[in-house]
C-alpha cells in the first residue's frame, strides 16, 4: 500500500501531463497537492516540514529561473546581434543535413557542456543554438532531452559519482568496512571504480543514442514521417557515437570520474567536424536531409513567439563565424576553469554564498552561490557578446525585456514542480515512522524484484532523476538502498549501483522541471507532455538495456553466459529493430 500510495504524485504527472496533455502549469500544482497531503495524512509528517520543504522548493527554481533566464538572454543578444545567423551559416558550411547537425549540437557539444557544468546546462546552450539554426522548437527541446543519457553521470567535472554516489555511501560504516576489505586504494580508488562500470554500461547502451535521435527527428518532424531517413544516416550516427564513448570510457580508466563527459564531448566534436567537413560517413551529401518549409509546420511545432524569429532582428554587420561563435566559446572556457577543481577560480566565486541552514527548524537546508551558477556565466557571455558584436544599446535592451518576459512564463510551472520534488524527498521522518517516499516506491520494487533486482535497478535510478531532475540527488537517495539490495540478493554491490547511476542519468529525459526549464528557453510552454512522449520511448530502452546488461554480468558465474539478461537484452534490440525498421510508433 505504501508503495502504491507513493507512486500517487508521480502518477498524477503521468495522467494529467503526459496522458491529457495538460500544460505544467495545471498538472504540477495537482502532483504538489497530492504529495502534501500524503505526506501530511499518511505519512503524517509535521506541517511545518512540508513548508520548509516547499520553501526550499522555491529556492531550488529561482536557481533554475536564473540560468533559464541566462540561457534566454544570451540566445536573444545573438538574435539581435545577427549572431545566430552567422552560426547558422557556420553550419550549413559543415553540413546542410540536419541529421549531422543535430548530432554535432546535441550529441557532441551538448555532452562537452554536460561534463563542464551539468545540471541541464547543455539544454540550455544546444536547444537555442538548434532553434536558432532553424529546427522546429519542438525537435530542439526533443533532441536536448534524449541526449541527456550517456554524458549525464559525469557532469559538473563528475558531480553524480564524487558527490552522488559518495554522500550516499559514505556515511554507512558497513559499506566503509567492506570497501577496505576488497583492498580499494582509499575510498577514492572505490568511487573511481564505480566511474569506470558506469562508464563502461554508458558506453554499451549510449551506442545507439545517436541513432535514437536522428531516427526519432525524422519520424516525427520529416516529411515523411518514418524512421527510414533516420536509418539512412547510421554510419555517420555509429561513428559520432564512438568518437564521443570511446576517449570517454578512456578517460574514466585512466583519469577519474571527472573528466569522461569533458574528454569525449571534446575529442569527438574535433573527430567528427573534421570527417563531416571532408564528407566522410556523411548520408548522401548530394542529397541532404532538411525540414518541410516553415509555413507547412503544425502550430505544436513551434509557438508563435518562435516563428520566424530568428529572422526577425536585422543583420546590422555581418560576423565572422569565430565572433560569432566567441559567446559560447566563453560560456565553454568559463564552465571549464569555474569547475576544475584543481583551479581556484570555482573556489572563489564559491565563498560568495547565500546561505539558509536548517529552514524553519526542520534540518533541511540550501545555499546558494550565485557567482557559480551558470545562469551568471550566460550573463557574462550575453554582456560579451553586446561589446564583441557592437550591439546597440537599444537592441540590447529589447534582448533583456524579451527574456524577462519568456522567464516568467516559465516560472508559473516550476514553483510547483520544484516544490513537489522536495516534499517527496522529505516525506521521512514522520509520525508514522515510514520510509520517504522514493525509498517506499523502491523498497516495493525491489521487494517484488528478489533476484531479478539488476533489471530494475535502473529503473529506480530513473525514477529518482524524474522527481528530483538531477542523477546527482538520485544517486544521494538510493545508491545505499542499491548497494545493501546487492549484497541481500549475493550479486557485487558495485554493479547495482553503477546501475543506479546510469538509470539516473537516463532519468534526465523525461524529467519534468527539465523539460519546463529546456522548453522555457525557446519560449515553448505548455506543451511539456508532448516532449516526454517522444523521450519515453528512448527513456525505456536507456533504463532497461543496461539493466539487460547488468543483469547478465553480476549472475554469469553463477547462472552461466546465456542467462536472463543476455536474452533480455537481445530481445530489446530485436523489438527496437523492428519498430525503426517498419517506421511504426
Amino acid at each position: 500500500m505504501l508503495t502504491f500510495l507513493s507512486l500517487a504524485p508521480i502518477a498524477v504527472v503521468a495522467i494529467f501531463l503526459v496522458g491529457l496533455r495538460w500544460p505544467a502549469s495545471r498538472a504540477m500544482p495537482i502532483s504538489y497537492l497530492t504529495a502534501a497531503l500524503l505526506a501530511l495524512a499518511v505519512w503524517r509528517v509535521p506541517a511545518i516540514q512540508v513548508v520548509a520543504a516547499t520553501l526550499n522548493g522555491l529556492v531550488v527554481a529561482a536557481v533554475l529561473l536564473y540560468i533559464v533566464f541566462g540561457a534566454i538572454l544570451l540566445l536573444n543578444t545573438l538574435r539581435e546581434s545577427g549572431g545566430l545567423a552567422a552560426i547558422r551559416a557556420g553550419f550549413t558550411g559543415v553540413s546542410p543535413d540536419r541529421r549531422v547537425q543535430v548530432i554535432i549540437i546535441a550529441w557532441l557539444f551538448g555532452s562537452f557542456i554536460e561534463g563542464a557544468a551539468g545540471f541541464g546546462t547543455p539544454a540550455a546552450v544546444a536547444v537555442p543554438l538548434l532553434v536558432g539554426l532553424g529546427f522546429p522548437a519542438l525537435a530542439a527541446v526533443m533532441s536536448g532531452m534524449i541526449i541527456q543519457s550517456t554524458p549525464v553521470s559525469f557532469g559538473a567535472a563528475g558531480t553524480p559519482i564524487l558527490v552522488g554516489v559518495s554522500s550516499g555511501l559514505a556515511s554507512d560504516a558497513g559499506v566503509r568496512t567492506w570497501v577496505e576489505a576488497q583492498g580499494f586504494a582509499g575510498w577514492p580508488g572505490f568511487l573511481a571504480e564505480i566511474g569506470f562500470r558506469v562508464a563502461l554500461i554508458h558506453t554499451l547502451a549510449g551506442l545507439l543514442v545517436p541513432l535514437i535521435l536522428v531516427a526519432f527527428l525524422t519520424r516525427f518532424f520529416g516529411a515523411e514521417r518514418s524512421f527510414a531517413a533516420g536509418l539512412r544516416a547510421w554510419r555517420f550516427a555509429l561513428f559520432a557515437s564512438l568518437a564521443m564513448t570511446l576517449p570517454y570510457l578512456a578517460a574514466a580508466y585512466w583519469i577519474g570520474p571527472e573528466f569522461p563527459s569533458l574528454v569525449g564531448g571534446l575529442v569527438g566534436l574535433a573527430i567528427v567536424v573534421t570527417a563531416a567537413r571532408r564528407g566522410l560517413f556523411v548520408p548522401d551529401p548530394a542529397d541532404p536531409w532538411d525540414f518541410e518549409p516553415r509555413s507547412s509546420w503544425p502550430a505544436a511545432w513551434s509557438p508563435p513567439l518562435l516563428d520566424g524569429a530568428d529572422r526577425a532582428a536585422p543583420v546590422r554587420r555581418k560576423l565572422s563565424p569565430l565572433i560569432a561563435w566567441m559567446p559560447y566559446v566563453v560560456v565553454a572556457v568559463l564552465l571549464l576553469l569555474t569547475r576544475m577543481r584543481t583551479l581556484p577560480l570555482g573556489d572563489w566565486l564559491r565563498t560568495i554564498e547565500i546561505s539558509l541552514p536548517d529552514i524553519l527548524g526542520t534540518g533541511i537546508s540550501n545555499r546558494v552561490q550565485p557567482l557559480y551558477l551558470p545562469g551568471t556565466i550566460f550573463v557574462v557571455a550575453s554582456l560579451f557578446a553586446w561589446l564583441a558584436h557592437r550591439l546597440e544599446v537599444g537592441a540590447y535592451a529589447r534582448a533583456w525585456k524579451t527574456s524577462i518576459r519568456t522567464g516568467a512564463r516559465a516560472s508559473v510551472a516550476l514553483i510547483f514542480t520544484v516544490p513537489m520534488v522536495q516534499v517527496f524527498i522529505h516525506s521521512g521522518g514522520g509520525a508514522s515512522g515510514y520510509e520517504s517516499m522514493p525509498l517506499a516506491l523502491a523498497g516495493g520494487v525491489a521487494s517484488l524484484a528478489g533476484s531479478t533486482w539488476p533489471l530494475f535497478a535502473p529503473l529506480i535510478g530513473g525514477l529518482g532523476a524524474f522527481v528530483a531532475g538531477s542523477n546527482t540527488v538520485s544517486n544521494m537517495m538510493f545508491s545505499l538502498f542499491q548497494f545493501d539490495v546487492g549484497q541481500r540478493i549475493g550479486v557485487d554491490p558495485i554493479w547495482v549501483v553503477a546501475l543506479q547511476a546510469v538509470g539516473g542519468a537516463a532519468g534526465n529525459m523525461i524529467c519534468v522541471h527539465n523539460v519546463v526549464a529546456a522548453s522555457a528557453v525557446v519560449g515553448f510552454l505548455g506543451r511539456e507532455g508532448a516532449v516526454i512522449r517522444l523521450t519515453l520511448m528512448p527513456f525505456l530502452y536507456y533504463a532497461l538495456f543496461p539493466g539487460a546488461v547488468g543483469y547478465a554480468i553480476v549472475w554469469t558465474a553463477t547462472r552461466g553466459a546465456l542467462n536472463l539478461g543476455v536474452f533480455v537484452a537481445l530481445a530489446i534490440l530485436v523489438a527496437g529493430a523492428a519498430v525503426l525498421l517498419k517506421g511504426k510508433r
